[in-house]
């Protein structure tokens, strides 16, 4: 019985060995009746059959090139630098360091900066976009266009000492008016502005809530009871002030009136 299994065992080997074989063998027929070829990709440069595909490429490669560029537009030629130096600011002052947290810390100041930016960018959509869109005016028209709205905002919010300070530093002769003003100069003039108006911003929230901790301390002091900590009754009583004066319709309304 042992020998007549182990030749059942060998026999089933043998069969299993050729199956695979002739299964594992490549089929012309079955290679030639696909239906469905293998897709392949290929990069490279070639020769462009007429100049309306150049310009295309081009155009998708400066659309690219914005897109990356956007978080640095999006701070640097906006109103989000102010709005989230400030709301830091008033975080530090109330004793909450992770309340609210960041993420909707930096959500309310992308919210409030859409919102300030609306007339701005509805008037690039006007004089920009929609004639570039309906092949009015050309693409460097375009942009010159869509940077005159974003170039009046700037200056409206810019000291004039900031900019006399790069004009300066880039040994750039004078300008007679605003429009002589390089861009190259009133972006960073328009940064080191709104970093001033919003440490300014920060300091005057500091004040109510430095005095309740100072109010605080003195009285702890006074009641001999140092081993506990000041934060401890502060935080709870500024919270309460913050409350009670409507702290964030105070704050985010003259934010946004700070910039009209």
């Amino acid at each position: 019985m042992g020998n007549k299994a182990c030749r059942r065992y060998i026999v089933w080997i043998l069969l299993i060995g050729v199956a695979g074989l002739i299964l594992s063998a490549p089929c012309p027929a079955f290679a030639q009746s696909q239906a469905f070829p293998l897709p392949t990709i290929k990069i490279g440069v070639g020769e462009a059959k007429d100049t309306g595909e150049v310009s295309v490429l081009i155009q998708i490669l400066f659309l690219l090139t914005i897109l990356s560029l956007a978080p640095a537009i999006l701070i640097m030629m906006t109103s989000f630098t102010r709005l989230i130096v400030v709301f830091s600011f008033l975080r530090q002052a109330i004793g909450t360091h992770q309340m609210p947290p960041n993420q909707i810390m930096i959500g309310l100041a992308l919210f409030l900066t859409f919102f300030i930016m609306t007339p701005v960018w509805q008037n690039i959509r006007e004089t920009a976009l929609v004639p570039y869109m309906d092949k009015k005016i050309s693409q460097s028209q375009a942009i010159d266009e869509a940077l005159k709205p974003v170039r009046k905002f700037m200056l409206k919010q810019t000291r004039e000492k900031d900019l006399a300070l790069f004009i300066h530093l880039a040994k750039a002769p004078k300008p007679k008016n605003t429009e002589e003003i390089p861009t190259t100069v009133l972006l960073p003039a328009y940064m080191i502005s709104e970093l001033k108006t919003a440490f300014q911003i920060g300091f005057l929230l500091y004040i109510p809530f430095l005095v309740i901790d100072m109010v605080v301390s003195s009285v702890l002091l006074s009641m001999g009871m140092m081993m506990l900590p000041p934060m401890m009754l502060s935080l709870p009583l500024k919270l309460l002030l913050f409350v009670l004066v409507d702290g964030w319709y105070l704050v985010v309304g003259s934010m946004v009136k700070s910039f009209y």
